[in-house]
C-alpha cells in the first residue's frame, strides 16, 4: 500500500461513524431510501444477479440490493467502513459479503458478476481510467457497469481538507458526464446516461443540489 493509499483510507476510516449522517450516504429517510430503490430497480437486471459493490462504504446501497434479492459482495479500502456494511446486513437478517481492499484492483480474484456498481469513488483514485478496465474485465458477458458520479462543489467530508496531494488526483472533485462517456464508451458495447441532478430528484440527495450529478449505466 502506497503512503497515498494508506493516507486515503485512513481518511476513510476516520469518516465511517458518521458517514451514516448525510442523507444520500445513511439512506434513513423513507423518501430517500425510497428513491434510491427506485432508481436501482431501472439501473439493475432483474435479480438475483450478482453484485460487485466498489467502494461500498457503510452499505447503505448494498442492503438495498440485498433486500431486493440479489447477492451482493461489497469491498472498500477503509477497514471501518467494511465493519460497518457487514454489521449493517446482519442486523437486517440479510446476507452479504464484505472484503477489505483497492478499489484499483477489486480483492474477488478471477470471480466475474453480473453489474459492478459504483457511487462517489472514481474522483478519489490515482488512475481512474485504469479502475473502470479492471471493473469491466470483472463483468459476465453481458454483464452492466453502473456509475454514480458528478462534478462537485466540494471533495471530501464538509470542512475538512482531503488528504494531502489530492489536487494531483487526475478526477479530483470529479468528472462531468460527458467525460466519463468518453472514458467508458471504449470499454463497452453500449451506454446512456441519466442526470440526478434536477428537482425532481431531490429526494436522492435529501436535499437541492446544485452541482452535477448522474448516471452512468453501461452494459459489456
Amino acid at each position: 500500500m502506497t503512503d497515498r493509499t494508506a493516507a486515503i483510507a485512513a481518511y476513510w476510516d476516520a469518516a465511517a461513524a458518521t458517514f451514516d449522517d448525510e442523507p444520500d450516504h445513511g439512506l434513513r429517510a423513507g423518501r430517500t431510501r425510497a428513491a434510491w430503490v427506485r432508481r436501482l430497480e431501472t439501473w439493475i437486471p432483474p435479480g438475483p444477479s450478482d453484485i460487485l459493490d466498489i467502494g461500498c462504504g457503510t452499505g447503505s446501497l448494498a442492503l438495498l440490493l440485498a433486500t431486493a434479492g440479489h447477492r451482493v459482495t461489497g469491498f472498500d479500502l477503509a477497514p471501518a467502513m467494511v465493519e460497518r456494511a457487514h454489521a449493517k446486513l446482519a442486523s437486517a437478517g440479510l446476507e452479504g459479503r464484505f472484503l477489505s481492499g483497492d478499489a484499483m484492483a477489486p480483492p474477488t480474484g478471477d470471480e466475474r458478476f453480473d453489474v459492478a456498481l459504483s457511487r462517489h469513488l472514481l474522483w478519489t483514485l490515482p488512475d481512474p481510467e485504469a479502475a473502470l478496465r479492471a471493473w469491466v474485465s470483472r463483468l459476465r458477458p453481458g454483464g452492466r457497469l453502473v456509475l454514480v458520479e458528478g462534478r462537485w462543489r466540494e471533495s471530501g467530508r464538509s470542512g475538512e481538507p482531503y488528504v494531502a496531494g489530492a489536487d494531483t488526483l487526475p478526477w479530483n472533485g470529479g468528472i462531468g458526464a460527458e467525460d466519463l462517456a468518453a472514458a467508458v464508451r471504449p470499454l463497452v458495447a453500449r451506454l446512456r446516461v441519466e442526470p440526478l441532478d434536477g428537482d425532481a430528484d431531490g429526494d436522492l440527495w435529501g436535499r437541492g443540489v446544485d452541482d452535477e450529478r448522474y448516471a452512468l449505466i453501461a452494459e459489456v
